[in-house]
């Protein structure tokens, strides 16, 4: 079965600095019928999990810890049994939204995540966050950038 790429848009609430923004995410599923990563578990743990339609997920992949892109991620692996990936320098950002529980991998800089038959590089992009992170999928002509590039942004 070929990899594909399946995208969910929730909404919830952006939280930075004392600041609070409603807002839209991007939640990308890359897999097959049978398996699938997940970046990004914003907002709706619920939706997400049924966007899998009972594949089963290999990991959450978490591109950066603004609250906006991991506050799902604890529900979702509860929910499904899959491993949280983070970059270690985000921990503190992590930390902010979940300080009772920890992700449980870190991604570094050259890691590859294989699902599906295709290979997900990790690629180290601080910035926008100091533990951002962007996967770059060849086989799939696709570059999953998280907050490092998006409309309005810096």
């Amino acid at each position: 079965m070929t990899a594909r790429i399946d995208h969910l848009v929730t909404s919830g609430t952006f939280a930075l600095d004392g600041g609070e923004w409603d807002v839209d995410n991007n939640v990308w599923i890359v897999g097959d019928d049978t398996e699938a990563i997940v970046i990004d578990a914003a907002h709706d743990a619920a939706a997400i999990e049924a966007a899998l339609g009972g594949r089963t997920l290999r990991a959450i992949v978490c591109t950066h810890a603004h609250n906006d892109h991991i506050d799902a991620a604890p529900a979702l692996a509860e929910a499904t049994g899959a491993p949280i990936l983070l970059h270690p320098d985000d921990l503190p950002l992590w930390q902010q939204t979940h300080p009772d529980r920890a992700p449980d991998a870190e991604l570094t800089d050259g890691q590859e995540l294989e699902v599906a038959g295709t290979t997900l590089k990790v690629l180290h992009t601080p910035g926008h966050a100091p533990g951002g992170i962007c996967l770059y999928a060849p086989e799939l002509a696709t570059v999953f950038t998280g907050d490092t590039l998006f409309q309005g942004g810096p």
